[in-house]
Protein backbone atom coordinates (compact mmCIF):
# COMPACT_ATOMS: atom_id res chain seq x y z
CA UNK A 1 0.00 0.00 0.00
CA UNK A 2 1.34 3.42 -0.94
CA UNK A 3 2.05 5.88 1.87
CA UNK A 4 1.73 8.83 -0.51
CA UNK A 5 -1.30 11.14 -0.19
CA UNK A 6 -4.10 10.18 -2.56
CA UNK A 7 -3.89 13.46 -4.48
CA UNK A 8 -0.18 12.90 -5.06
CA UNK A 9 -0.74 9.32 -6.24
CA UNK A 10 -3.10 10.71 -8.87
CA UNK A 11 -0.42 13.17 -10.00
CA UNK A 12 1.97 10.34 -10.84
CA UNK A 13 0.06 9.87 -14.09
CA UNK A 14 0.78 13.48 -15.06
CA UNK A 15 3.80 13.82 -17.35
CA UNK A 16 4.72 17.28 -16.07
CA UNK A 17 4.65 16.07 -12.46
CA UNK A 18 6.98 13.24 -13.43
CA UNK A 19 9.32 15.86 -14.87
CA UNK A 20 8.98 17.83 -11.62
CA UNK A 21 10.09 14.75 -9.65
CA UNK A 22 13.02 14.05 -11.96
CA UNK A 23 14.27 17.65 -12.02
CA UNK A 24 13.98 18.13 -8.27
CA UNK A 25 15.68 14.81 -7.62
CA UNK A 26 18.57 15.82 -9.89
CA UNK A 27 19.01 19.17 -8.14
CA UNK A 28 18.87 17.62 -4.67
CA UNK A 29 21.52 15.11 -5.71
CA UNK A 30 23.95 17.99 -6.29
CA UNK A 31 24.01 18.76 -2.56
CA UNK A 32 26.01 15.58 -2.07
CA UNK A 33 28.88 17.11 -4.02
CA UNK A 34 28.90 20.51 -2.30
CA UNK A 35 32.26 21.26 -0.71
CA UNK A 36 31.89 24.98 0.07
CA UNK A 37 29.08 27.15 1.36
CA UNK A 38 28.96 28.96 -1.99
CA UNK A 39 27.98 25.63 -3.57
CA UNK A 40 25.06 25.42 -1.16
CA UNK A 41 23.74 28.82 -2.23
CA UNK A 42 24.00 27.79 -5.88
CA UNK A 43 22.08 24.59 -5.19
CA UNK A 44 19.44 26.41 -3.14
CA UNK A 45 18.85 28.81 -6.03
CA UNK A 46 18.35 25.81 -8.33
CA UNK A 47 15.89 24.21 -5.89
CA UNK A 48 13.90 27.43 -5.69
CA UNK A 49 13.78 27.82 -9.48
CA UNK A 50 12.78 24.19 -9.94
CA UNK A 51 9.86 24.49 -7.53
CA UNK A 52 8.75 27.79 -9.08
CA UNK A 53 8.78 26.17 -12.52
CA UNK A 54 5.81 24.02 -11.56
CA UNK A 55 3.36 26.47 -9.94
CA UNK A 56 0.25 24.43 -10.71
CA UNK A 57 1.29 21.58 -8.39
CA UNK A 58 0.39 22.08 -4.73
CA UNK A 59 2.26 18.98 -3.63
CA UNK A 60 6.07 19.05 -3.60
CA UNK A 61 7.71 15.68 -4.39
CA UNK A 62 10.73 14.29 -2.54
CA UNK A 63 9.70 16.19 0.60
CA UNK A 64 11.74 14.12 3.05
CA UNK A 65 14.99 14.55 1.11
CA UNK A 66 14.19 18.21 0.46
CA UNK A 67 13.56 18.93 4.14
CA UNK A 68 16.80 17.19 5.12
CA UNK A 69 18.83 19.30 2.69
CA UNK A 70 17.17 22.50 3.86
CA UNK A 71 17.78 21.58 7.50
CA UNK A 72 21.46 20.96 6.74
CA UNK A 73 21.68 24.41 5.17
CA UNK A 74 20.48 25.95 8.44
CA UNK A 75 23.40 24.55 10.44
CA UNK A 76 24.64 27.25 12.88
CA UNK A 77 28.21 26.99 11.54
CA UNK A 78 27.14 28.15 8.09
CA UNK A 79 27.12 31.89 7.23
CA UNK A 80 23.95 33.95 7.38
CA UNK A 81 23.86 34.20 3.59
CA UNK A 82 23.17 30.46 3.35
CA UNK A 83 20.51 30.74 6.06
CA UNK A 84 18.74 33.58 4.25
CA UNK A 85 18.76 31.75 0.93
CA UNK A 86 17.39 28.64 2.67
CA UNK A 87 14.56 30.66 4.21
CA UNK A 88 13.73 31.94 0.72
CA UNK A 89 13.23 28.34 -0.37
CA UNK A 90 11.02 27.63 2.64
CA UNK A 91 8.93 30.71 1.84
CA UNK A 92 8.55 29.58 -1.76
CA UNK A 93 7.42 26.13 -0.65
CA UNK A 94 4.90 27.41 1.91
CA UNK A 95 3.48 29.97 -0.50
CA UNK A 96 3.04 27.46 -3.30
CA UNK A 97 1.62 24.47 -1.40
CA UNK A 98 -1.00 26.48 0.49
CA UNK A 99 -2.41 26.17 4.00
CA UNK A 100 -3.99 22.73 3.61
CA UNK A 101 -0.82 21.00 2.43
CA UNK A 102 1.31 22.87 4.94
CA UNK A 103 -0.92 21.47 7.70
CA UNK A 104 -0.22 18.02 6.30
CA UNK A 105 3.55 18.50 5.97
CA UNK A 106 4.25 20.81 8.92
CA UNK A 107 6.20 18.14 10.83
CA UNK A 108 8.48 17.52 7.85
CA UNK A 109 9.40 21.15 7.27
CA UNK A 110 9.49 22.45 10.84
CA UNK A 111 12.25 20.17 12.16
CA UNK A 112 14.92 22.16 10.33
CA UNK A 113 13.52 25.58 11.17
CA UNK A 114 13.03 25.42 14.93
CA UNK A 115 16.70 25.24 16.04
CA UNK A 116 17.62 28.32 13.98
CA UNK A 117 16.27 31.36 15.87
CA UNK A 118 18.40 31.18 19.07
CA UNK A 119 21.62 30.91 17.05
CA UNK A 120 20.61 33.05 14.07
CA UNK A 121 22.52 36.16 13.02
CA UNK A 122 20.73 39.50 13.34
CA UNK A 123 19.71 39.77 9.65
CA UNK A 124 18.21 36.27 9.71
CA UNK A 125 15.89 36.65 12.70
CA UNK A 126 13.28 39.00 11.19
CA UNK A 127 13.04 36.84 8.06
CA UNK A 128 12.43 33.71 10.13
CA UNK A 129 9.89 35.49 12.36
CA UNK A 130 8.03 36.72 9.29
CA UNK A 131 7.89 33.13 8.06
CA UNK A 132 6.38 32.03 11.38
CA UNK A 133 3.91 34.91 11.49
CA UNK A 134 2.79 34.53 7.88
CA UNK A 135 2.56 30.77 7.49
CA UNK A 136 2.62 29.08 10.91
CA UNK A 137 0.26 31.17 13.03
CA UNK A 138 -2.73 30.81 10.64
CA UNK A 139 -2.52 27.02 11.09
CA UNK A 140 -3.98 27.44 14.60
CA UNK A 141 -4.50 24.05 16.29
CA UNK A 142 -2.92 22.22 13.36
CA UNK A 143 0.30 23.32 15.11
CA UNK A 144 -0.45 21.01 18.05
CA UNK A 145 1.78 18.13 16.88
CA UNK A 146 4.82 20.40 16.67
CA UNK A 147 3.97 22.93 19.39
CA UNK A 148 6.57 21.81 21.95
CA UNK A 149 9.28 22.01 19.29
CA UNK A 150 8.00 25.42 18.20
CA UNK A 151 8.23 26.71 21.77
CA UNK A 152 11.73 25.28 22.09
CA UNK A 153 12.65 27.30 19.03
CA UNK A 154 11.26 30.52 20.54
CA UNK A 155 11.94 30.57 24.29
CA UNK A 156 15.77 30.29 24.13
CA UNK A 157 15.74 33.40 21.90
CA UNK A 158 13.44 35.32 24.26
CA UNK A 159 15.94 37.36 26.26
CA UNK A 160 14.76 40.63 27.75
CA UNK A 161 16.56 43.56 26.13
CA UNK A 162 17.69 41.47 23.17
CA UNK A 163 16.83 42.27 19.58
CA UNK A 164 13.33 41.26 18.53
CA UNK A 165 12.30 40.46 22.13
CA UNK A 166 8.97 42.24 21.71
CA UNK A 167 8.27 40.56 18.40
CA UNK A 168 8.99 37.06 19.74
CA UNK A 169 6.89 37.77 22.84
CA UNK A 170 4.00 38.97 20.66
CA UNK A 171 4.33 35.82 18.57
CA UNK A 172 4.03 33.67 21.69
CA UNK A 173 1.02 35.67 22.88
CA UNK A 174 -0.62 35.30 19.49
CA UNK A 175 0.11 31.59 19.53
CA UNK A 176 -1.45 31.15 22.98
CA UNK A 177 -4.65 32.80 21.78
CA UNK A 178 -5.00 30.41 18.83
CA UNK A 179 -4.54 27.14 20.71
CA UNK A 180 -6.32 25.52 23.65
CA UNK A 181 -4.71 27.13 26.71
CA UNK A 182 -4.43 23.91 28.69
CA UNK A 183 -2.56 22.27 25.82
CA UNK A 184 -0.43 25.38 25.23
CA UNK A 185 0.82 25.50 28.82
CA UNK A 186 1.31 21.72 28.90
CA UNK A 187 3.72 22.19 26.02
CA UNK A 188 5.47 25.03 27.86
CA UNK A 189 6.05 22.74 30.85
CA UNK A 190 7.25 19.99 28.49
CA UNK A 191 9.69 22.43 26.89
CA UNK A 192 10.88 23.46 30.35
CA UNK A 193 11.48 19.81 31.14
CA UNK A 194 13.48 19.16 28.00
CA UNK A 195 15.83 22.10 27.40
CA UNK A 196 17.66 24.15 30.02
CA UNK A 197 18.03 27.17 27.71
CA UNK A 198 14.25 27.54 27.51
CA UNK A 199 13.53 27.47 31.25
CA UNK A 200 14.00 31.03 32.43
CA UNK A 201 12.10 32.63 29.56
CA UNK A 202 9.32 30.05 29.82
CA UNK A 203 8.88 30.62 33.55
CA UNK A 204 8.92 34.38 33.08
CA UNK A 205 6.23 34.03 30.42
CA UNK A 206 4.05 31.97 32.77
CA UNK A 207 4.48 34.40 35.67
CA UNK A 208 3.69 37.38 33.45
CA UNK A 209 0.43 35.71 32.44
CA UNK A 210 -0.75 35.07 35.99
CA UNK A 211 -3.69 37.43 36.52
CA UNK A 212 -3.41 38.90 40.00
CA UNK A 213 -7.12 39.74 39.97
CA UNK A 214 -8.05 36.06 39.81
CA UNK A 215 -7.38 33.03 41.97
CA UNK A 216 -5.31 30.12 40.74
CA UNK A 217 -8.50 28.08 40.58
CA UNK A 218 -9.67 30.43 37.82
CA UNK A 219 -6.37 30.02 35.95
CA UNK A 220 -5.77 26.29 36.12
CA UNK A 221 -4.67 26.32 32.48
CA UNK A 222 -1.33 27.73 33.72
CA UNK A 223 -0.66 24.27 35.16
CA UNK A 224 -1.43 22.62 31.82
CA UNK A 225 -3.51 19.51 31.32
CA UNK A 226 -0.87 17.21 32.87
CA UNK A 227 -0.08 17.97 36.50
CA UNK A 228 2.57 15.26 36.37
CA UNK A 229 4.41 17.13 33.60
CA UNK A 230 4.21 20.40 35.53
CA UNK A 231 5.45 18.84 38.79
CA UNK A 232 8.33 17.19 36.94
CA UNK A 233 9.26 20.54 35.37
CA UNK A 234 9.06 22.31 38.74
CA UNK A 235 11.43 19.75 40.29
CA UNK A 236 13.86 19.95 37.37
CA UNK A 237 13.94 23.75 37.60
CA UNK A 238 14.56 23.60 41.35
CA UNK A 239 17.49 21.27 40.69
CA UNK A 240 19.00 23.48 37.97
CA UNK A 241 22.09 24.56 39.91
CA UNK A 242 23.67 26.05 36.81
CA UNK A 243 20.95 28.71 36.51
CA UNK A 244 20.08 30.57 39.70
CA UNK A 245 17.56 32.69 37.80
CA UNK A 246 15.65 29.53 36.93
CA UNK A 247 15.59 28.45 40.57
CA UNK A 248 14.40 31.89 41.65
CA UNK A 249 11.72 32.00 38.99
CA UNK A 250 10.29 28.58 39.85
CA UNK A 251 10.20 29.52 43.53
CA UNK A 252 8.37 32.71 42.57
CA UNK A 253 5.90 30.52 40.68
CA UNK A 254 5.32 28.44 43.82
CA UNK A 255 4.93 31.57 45.95
CA UNK A 256 2.54 33.31 43.60
CA UNK A 257 0.61 30.48 41.96
CA UNK A 258 0.88 27.50 44.30
CA UNK A 259 1.17 28.67 47.92
CA UNK A 260 0.92 25.92 50.52
CA UNK A 261 -2.73 26.58 51.31
CA UNK A 262 -3.83 26.08 47.70
CA UNK A 263 -5.46 22.76 46.85
CA UNK A 264 -4.38 22.28 43.23
CA UNK A 265 -1.65 19.75 44.07
CA UNK A 266 -2.08 16.33 45.61
CA UNK A 267 -0.22 15.57 48.82
CA UNK A 268 2.18 13.30 46.96
CA UNK A 269 3.01 15.94 44.34
CA UNK A 270 3.48 18.60 47.01
CA UNK A 271 5.85 16.33 48.93
CA UNK A 272 7.92 15.75 45.79
CA UNK A 273 8.38 19.49 45.36
CA UNK A 274 9.12 20.06 49.06
CA UNK A 275 11.84 17.38 49.05
CA UNK A 276 13.59 18.99 46.10
CA UNK A 277 13.18 22.46 47.63
CA UNK A 278 14.91 21.25 50.80
CA UNK A 279 17.96 20.31 48.76
CA UNK A 280 18.05 23.88 47.39
CA UNK A 281 18.60 25.12 50.95
CA UNK A 282 21.97 23.35 50.93
CA UNK A 283 23.15 25.78 48.26
CA UNK A 284 23.09 28.52 50.93
CA UNK A 285 21.92 31.14 48.48
CA UNK A 286 20.05 33.75 50.50
CA UNK A 287 17.82 34.84 47.62
CA UNK A 288 16.68 31.22 47.17
CA UNK A 289 16.38 30.48 50.88
CA UNK A 290 14.30 33.62 51.39
CA UNK A 291 11.82 32.40 48.80
CA UNK A 292 11.63 28.89 50.24
CA UNK A 293 11.01 30.22 53.76
CA UNK A 294 8.37 32.57 52.39
CA UNK A 295 6.67 29.60 50.70
CA UNK A 296 6.79 27.54 53.90
CA UNK A 297 5.64 30.38 56.16
CA UNK A 298 3.13 32.01 53.84
CA UNK A 299 4.82 35.40 54.16
CA UNK A 300 4.50 37.99 51.40
CA UNK A 301 8.21 38.09 50.59
CA UNK A 302 8.70 40.08 47.37
CA UNK A 303 11.65 39.01 45.22
CA UNK A 304 14.20 41.78 44.96
CA UNK A 305 16.50 40.49 42.27
CA UNK A 306 14.32 39.38 39.40
CA UNK A 307 14.00 40.69 35.87
CA UNK A 308 12.15 43.99 35.62
CA UNK A 309 8.83 42.92 34.12
CA UNK A 310 8.58 39.78 36.21
CA UNK A 311 9.51 41.72 39.34
CA UNK A 312 6.78 44.30 38.72
CA UNK A 313 4.17 41.62 38.16
CA UNK A 314 5.09 39.64 41.25
CA UNK A 315 5.34 42.73 43.43
CA UNK A 316 1.84 43.72 42.30
CA UNK A 317 0.59 40.22 42.98
CA UNK A 318 2.10 40.13 46.46
CA UNK A 319 0.81 43.58 47.35
CA UNK A 320 -2.72 42.96 46.11
CA UNK A 321 -3.30 39.33 47.05
CA UNK A 322 -5.54 39.16 50.08
CA UNK A 323 -6.41 35.50 49.67
CA UNK A 324 -3.29 34.49 51.58
CA UNK A 325 -4.75 35.96 54.73
CA UNK A 326 -1.26 36.20 56.22
CA UNK A 327 1.25 38.94 56.92
CA UNK A 328 4.89 39.17 57.89
CA UNK A 329 3.86 39.05 61.53
CA UNK A 330 5.74 36.16 63.25
CA UNK A 331 2.60 34.85 64.95
CA UNK A 332 0.67 34.73 61.69
CA UNK A 333 3.59 33.06 59.93
CA UNK A 334 3.79 30.48 62.69
CA UNK A 335 0.07 29.79 62.46
CA UNK A 336 0.29 29.44 58.70
CA UNK A 337 3.22 27.04 59.00
CA UNK A 338 1.43 24.86 61.53
CA UNK A 339 -1.81 24.79 59.58
CA UNK A 340 -0.56 24.29 56.03
CA UNK A 341 3.13 23.35 55.95
CA UNK A 342 4.23 21.44 59.04
CA UNK A 343 2.64 18.06 58.31
CA UNK A 344 3.71 18.05 54.66
CA UNK A 345 7.25 19.07 55.61
CA UNK A 346 7.53 16.33 58.25
CA UNK A 347 6.22 13.70 55.85
CA UNK A 348 8.67 14.87 53.19
CA UNK A 349 11.61 14.67 55.59
CA UNK A 350 10.57 11.20 56.77
CA UNK A 351 10.30 10.01 53.19
CA UNK A 352 13.72 11.47 52.39
CA UNK A 353 15.25 9.67 55.40
CA UNK A 354 13.59 6.40 54.41
CA UNK A 355 14.98 6.76 50.91
CA UNK A 356 18.49 7.33 52.29
CA UNK A 357 18.17 4.33 54.62
CA UNK A 358 16.99 2.04 51.83
CA UNK A 359 19.99 3.01 49.73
Amino acid sequence: MSLMPSDEVALLNDGRYKNFIANLERVLKQFEYSSEWADLITNLVKVKKTIESYPKFLSIPKRITLSKRLAQCLHPALPSGVHLKTLEVYETIFRMIGKRNLQRDIIIYSCGLFPLLPAAALPVKPVLLTLYETYFLPLDEALNPILTGFLLGLFPALEEGADYYDRIYALLDNLSNRIDKFYFYTCIWSATNLVAAARHSALTFILNHFDKRKTMEDQLYLMGSSVETMVSAVCICLQDREQSLVQRSILDFLLVCLPMHNKQLTKIDLMKIIMVALHVLLKRDMSLNRRIYAWFLGTEQSPLDNTTQQQQNINEIHSSTTSLAVTNDPFDSSSYFIQYTKENLIQSLLHALETISSN
